[in-house]
């Protein structure tokens, strides 16, 4: 059945950043009947910017709340007569992290358990938090607090199993092409500012998601969870260098190595997820190793395709890969935007 977004109410944490602003787009142009699209920040700044793209004049069931997922207590404030809870907010810079772990912690972990004791308080029917592929097998402080936060979001269907009960579940991909802080924002500005493209390593992959496909993830997340589930969508890969020369072919291209906390390729799903992990078509979903619900009933409702036992899905192994024509192509789209 679907889900109806008309005469709801929705959350998004984080909603003034790239993705919080699709999807809030997104469900205004699909669903103009939706009561309520709280766009919950803390940052004011990004508030007044967005509501100049989405004026209240033109888009009234838009909600701008200034607040912080730190917040316990404005979060049972603001999820009173939610429907759902999309959580995107997160602090996500690998590095700032690494240099800052306490407050990193404070919003990854300790945030993510405020969202879930203000959903469950408030009876909110379902709720998808965003992850990221740095929480499969972390190196970093950053995925080492983003898979503590899939934990709790997982453990959390746990809590309250009398009705009426709240859905939690997770989606996980890498950067959407082209948000703040990616690949191709940087090499477009370097190219601009000195025409040098730093490249960490040459064999260096990553996934690639577009920002329409990452929205429809979600939203497909938001219809379809049991409860505990992470979505992992399947997508094309492409190689640092094909992103560079796609930008610049003759910008200069020091190798200037690896940074703390980052890997040489992304990984998504690890071997030892594959003993939970089903092909579902378009995308892969790893299931709780302990759910509420009867796994049998899931494969007979969705008759999945359970993966090979030390099946694992990474940027480096895939077989799908972005070419230099086609990232060019994705770029100029970017630009455009």
């Amino acid at each position: 059945m679907k889900l109806e977004y008309k005469d709801k109410t929705i959350l998004i944490t984080g909603g003034t950043g790239t993705l919080g602003k699709a999807l809030t787009s997104y469900i205004l142009d699909t669903t103009p009947e939706v009561k309520r699209v709280c766009v919950f920040s803390r940052d004011e700044r990004k508030h007044a910017l967005m509501a100049q793209e989405f004026p209240l004049e033109k888009y009234s069931q838009i909600d701008y709340i200034i607040g912080d997922v730190r917040d316990k207590e404005r979060l049972l404030q603001v999820t009173e007569g939610v429907d759902y809870v999309i959580h995107t907010a997160a602090m996500k810079d690998v590095h700032t992290a690494e240099k800052n772990p306490t407050e990193c912690i404070k919003t990854n972990i300790g945030g993510a358990q405020n969202v879930i004791e203000a959903c469950l308080k408030n009876n909110v029917k379902r709720v998808v938090a965003l992850s990221t592929d740095k929480a499969c097998s972390p190196v970093s402080l950053y995925g080492a607090t983003k898979l503590a936060s899939d934990k709790l979001f997982i453990a959390a269907n746990n809590v309250i199993k009398e009705q009426p009960n709240t859905i939690f579940s997770i989606v996980r991909y890498g950067n959407i092409m082209g948000s703040n802080g990616s690949v191709v924002p940087f090499f477009l500005k370097k190219k601009a500012i000195d025409g040098v493209l730093p490249i960490t390593d040459p064999n260096m992959t990553r996934f690639n998601i577009s920002l329409l496909d990452g929205v429809k993830m979600v939203l497909n997340a938001l219809e379809k969870a049991w409860g505990g589930e992470i979505f992992v969508p399947k997508l094309p890969s492409y190689k640092i260098m094909d992103v560079a020369n796609a930008i610049c072919l003759d910008c200069e291209k020091p190798i200037v190595g690896i940074r703390p906390g980052e890997k040489l390729h992304e990984e998504m799903i690890s071997a030892s997820d594959s003993f939970y992990t089903y092909d579902m078509g378009n995308y892969y979903a790893i299931v709780p190793p302990c759910p509420v619900w009867d796994v049998e009933n899931f494969i007979k409702t969705y008759n999945p395709k359970k993966v090979e036992k030390g099946f694992s899905y990474n940027s480096g192994d895939n077989s799908d890969w972005e070419t230099v024509e086609r990232l060019k192509v994705l770029i100029e789209n970017f630009k455009n935007t």
